[in-house]
């Protein structure tokens, strides 16, 4: 016979572990579910142990996400069977599009919930365990602004900070807006509460998170409102580094550009998403600029930010794109002479246009041409990271940047314009959060390498932050807590073949 539990038997002492794929704004979505679950009182499972409750927080960019969701899926099967009362459960921009679906492929799953009401989870699973029934709930319109749930951010000293969700445009590859919605922008002054108090917690990173910032202020009225939240964020006590993502080249404005240029705390850093070096192959994308327009802007921004790094994202094989095109793509990436890029082969995702587009390319033909273009990515950064030899950078030391630190007795962190910079931490101990100056050795295609210790390091109140966290975790909650790693990227570990 089951037993119905009370609401202390259903929460206490259970441990739940969370994998995110895909991007920041999912990263940031996860924090809040973390949030959520230890306000339930749930806590974070220990490494090793097996969680009584996994929370896949999904994308739907990617051709193959289906395939990675619904293959973890089958490995949690036996687990869920060897553990009785483990609960499953798939939120995202997967579990928007797939809804109900995903319970009929998988019918272990025990909740389902959509990138709309994010807030709902603790519920699902009080519900779902009750009933002994799963439980489905996908809202079409945003039920409350992400920011306003409790989090539980990864690091003590950076913090996303998201100032809109939803995106206005339609490119015909992109199936973000029929799972996120509209864009709806946050008021500017809640938008610098939150970092604001942030940087009283001892945060000294924030990155402004949205489908397209340089549109933020749209649903208020005013169009020069991104370029006035970087200004205002420059007033800001103790907030060092700010930076941004994504930015739409059609909207991109020199007030922005004057903005990061005239205020110190922003970053030299720039993330221009190009797609594609062709106007027919953009046309046909939707992306209402064109390759001229996009190239103008990159040379007003190095005219008034000089030491600005620049990435981008590149799609290959789209529709219709031809030999011409592609090399059309190679020619603005070696103009641009980015400092890195994200490609991506083009793959067809149901519910957009593109997918139903004549002149798909032909896989082989997509892979040979991705495989150029990462060359020539490569090749551009790695002349650009050369040029940083015998150079002082500033860094600010990050919490597992280098996944081989331990072995190369190392320690990483990011410089001003992002670059991953490895460096010797010589005698001096700096923390996570904390700030130092070295020289760089050498470069590499996707980082810089500082083989000397030091010329100087400063604590800050990010380190101080960090030491905290870390000391109150051992201190108080046991190993789970310890795990300075919050928010775990990829699928969960937990019933995955060795």
């Amino acid at each position: 016979m089951l037993r119905v539990l009370s609401d202390i038997d259903m929460t206490a002492s259970r441990t739940y572990q969370i994998r995110t794929h895909g991007c920041q704004m999912n990263m940031h979505d996860s924090e809040r579910l973390a949030g959520l679950l230890m306000e339930a009182g749930y806590r974070r499972a220990e490494a090793g142990t097996t969680p009584d409750v996994v929370v896949f927080n999904t994308c739907a960019v990617r051709e193959n996400a289906d395939n990675r969701l619904y293959g973890n899926l089958g490995h949690l099967l036996p687990v869920k069977n060897a553990h009785p009362g483990m609960q499953i459960a798939v939120g995202g921009c997967l579990a928007q599009k797939d809804r109900a679906g995903i319970t009929a492929r998988a019918p272990w799953v025990d909740v389902v919930f959509g990138t709309h009401n994010i807030g709902s989870l603790p519920v699902l699973l009080d519900r779902a365990r009750s009933q002994q029934r799963a439980q489905v709930e996908i809202l079409e319109s945003l039920e409350q602004f992400p920011s306003a749930l409790p989090a539980r951010r990864e690091s003590a000293y950076s913090a996303w900070v998201a100032i809109s969700v939803g995106c206005n445009n339609r490119c015909t590859f992109c199936i973000v807006p029929s799972l996120r919605g509209s864009e709806e922008d946050r008021r500017p002054g809640d938008v610098l509460a939150e970092i604001r108090a942030l940087a009283a917690e001892g945060v000294v990173e924030v990155t402004l998170l949205g489908q397209n910032v340089n549109s933020y202020g749209v649903g208020f009225g005013d169009r020069l409102a991104f370029g006035k939240l970087l200004r205002a964020c420059g007033g800001i006590d103790g907030l060092e580094r700010v930076r941004f993502t994504s930015p739409h080249p059609r909207d991109f404005t020199d007030d922005v550009i004057h903005a990061m240029a005239q205020t110190p705390n922003v970053m030299p850093q720039l993330h221009m998403p190009l797609q594609s070096g062709s106007d027919a192959v953009l046309r046909a994308m939707r992306r209402a600029y064109r390759r001229d327009k996009y190239l103008a802007i990159i040379d007003r921004v190095r005219a008034a930010i000089p030491d600005a790094a620049i990435t981008t994202d590149i799609i290959v094989g789209f529709p219709g794109e031809t030999e011409r095109d592609f090399l059309g793509t190679l020619d603005v990436v070696r103009q641009a002479r980015f400092s890195g890029a994200y490609t991506f082969q083009y793959s067809p995702r149901p519910g957009t246009p593109a997918a139903a587009m004549d002149g798909q390319v032909p896989a082989g033909v997509v892979q040979e041409r991705y495989e150029r273009l990462a060359a020539l990515v490569a090749e551009t950064s790695l002349a650009a990271n050369l040029e940083f030899a015998g150079r002082e950078v500033e860094v600010l030391v990050a919490d597992g940047e280098g996944r081989k630190d331990d072995v190369t007795h190392r320690m990483s962190g990011r410089a001003r314009d992002n670059r991953l910079v490895h460096f010797a931490p010589g005698g001096t101990g700096p923390r996570p959060g904390d700030v130092i100056s070295t020289v760089v050795t050498r470069g590499a295609p996707h980082y810089l390498l500082a083989d000397g210790p030091p010329v100087s390091v400063r604590r800050t109140r990010g380190g101080a932050a960090w030491a905290a966290s870390r000391a109150s975790a051992l201190r108080g909650v046991g190993a789970a807590e310890s795990d300075t790693s919050m928010v775990l990227l990829g699928m969960p570990a937990v019933g995955r073949p060795s």
